[in-house]
């Protein structure tokens, strides 16, 4: 904490107020950009070159603009500040909002929601955000801060439906989009918050050192391709297990209130992955989650669908849907510590959103070819399984414990 007579001061930069920040911070980004498909039939009926097409491709774009410009917006807040960063991220992300909500053709359209809002997201989510948290926060309370910190994109993610249909519903969808971007403006006002130094200092460490440190690490390697794994499963059951039960003929409201109950057991499966996080080890908790998900999709394939079986399976996915990031960030600040863990959970998290981005879309590309969803549902078990196994071998001993020094790079055999 910076040295300041000033109760304010010490108020601002205090690590229970910078966790505070973060998750409000987290809750605002990550819970709007869950709602922008509720915006797709308003749209698409009344923009004369915007059909479902259209608007898919500038969802996607918006994802991976996400995922490039996450290690850099890392890069970027570990060498200037993420307050900055994410200040700039949260005008990015309004005046995507504001330029979708003057759209009068798909480009407009593309280069609001897709290019300013995914480059907005990059500097406000996860990577930014929990790299700041997570700097302020000591090893033995960091994943359980990390976890709270999540916990807001939880929260957020079950908020926004109910939220965004509200004012869609009161108002034209442009005066709807304004409205969120007021409210992305929010982002502006908390990220001085996210300006205090990290509790480790390594000023000797140059970011190369660090990076060369950590791609050389087997450990680091292992949870780069596990959270790959956690993005397609993610991104192909949030995007076609409606379609799946409408396959299975299956009332249509189901499929609603399954991705509602994935968001309501995610709030707390994120938190109480967060605090075992702090007593347990992170790889264990880690493979039990990965094979908890393989078990639930295999035995929700085998059984007929009903009703029930449909909400419960919905229930224990969500309990695991976002745990993962806590663990997998505490994971990467334990090895390495926090002086760049926003660089290095923004690498990881460009590999979740290739995951994201395989996952949906083979999904579709399968039930094209195929006329259903069985290779992929399989697929999803199986990578689960092995995203267990080559958590395993993770060592998650700090490489401080291990002798390593600034600048020298060290491989994990």
């Amino acid at each position: 904490m910076p040295a300041t007579s000033n109760p304010a001061a010490r108020f601002l930069f205090d690590p229970r107020f910078v966790l505070l920040a973060g998750s409000l911070i987290a809750l605002v980004a990550l819970g709007m950009r869950h709602s922008f498909g509720l915006f797709l039939d308003p749209i698409a009926g009344s923009l004369p070159d915007v059909d479902r097409e259209a608007f898919g491709f500038a969802i996607a774009l918006q994802n991976l603009m996400w995922g490039v410009a996450q290690p850099f917006a890392g890069m970027i807040a570990d060498r200037f500040g993420s307050a900055r960063v994410i200040f700039v991220g949260g005008m990015l992300y309004a005046g995507g909002l504001v330029c979708a909500s003057a759209a009068s053709t798909s480009l407009g359209l593309v280069l609001g929601f897709g290019v300013l809002v995914g480059v907005g997201l990059s500097a406000t989510s996860y990577a930014v955000v929990l790299g700041a948290v997570g700097r302020r926060f000591p090893p033995e309370r960091r994943t359980s801060a990390l976890g709270i910190a999540s916990l807001g994109g939880s929260l957020g993610i079950f908020l926004s439906v109910p939220v965004t249909l509200s004012l869609i519903d009161s108002l034209s969808w442009p005066t709807a989009l304004v409205s969120l971007a007021l409210v992305a403006a929010v982002i502006c006002v908390l990220a001085p918050a996210l300006s205090g130094r990290s509790v480790e200092p390594n000023a000797d460490q140059t970011l190369k050192s660090a990076l060369g440190e950590a791609l050389s690490h087997r450990g680091f390697v292992l949870l780069v391709l596990g959270f790959f794994v956690c993005g397609f499963q993610l991104a192909f059951i949030g995007t076609h297990l409606p379609a799946y039960l409408l396959d299975r003929h299956l009332a249509p409201w189901l499929g609603g209130a399954a991705l509602a109950t994935i968001g309501a057991t995610n709030i707390a499966g994120t938190f109480v992955c967060g605090v075992l996080g702090d007593i347990l080890s992170k790889k264990k908790i880690l493979v039990a989650l990965y094979l908890a998900r393989s078990g639930a999709v295999a035995v929700f394939v085998l059984l007929v669908p009903s009703d029930v079986s449909t909400l419960l399976f919905a229930a224990v996915m969500g309990f695991t849907w976002l745990g993962t990031v806590p663990l997998t960030t505490g994971i990467v600040a334990q090895i390495f510590g926090a002086r760049y863990l926003a660089t290095l959970v923004g690498i990881v998290f460009l590999m979740h959103q290739i995951g994201s981005f395989l996952g949906a879309w083979l999904g579709g590309l399968v039930f094209e070819h195929t006329g259903n969803y069985d290779i992929m549902w399989w697929s999803v078990v199986a990578s689960g399984v092995l995203a267990a196994v080559i958590h395993l071998p993770i060592n998650e001993r700090s490489l401080a414990d291990e002798g390593a020094v600034p600048g020298r790079v060290l491989r994990n055999a």
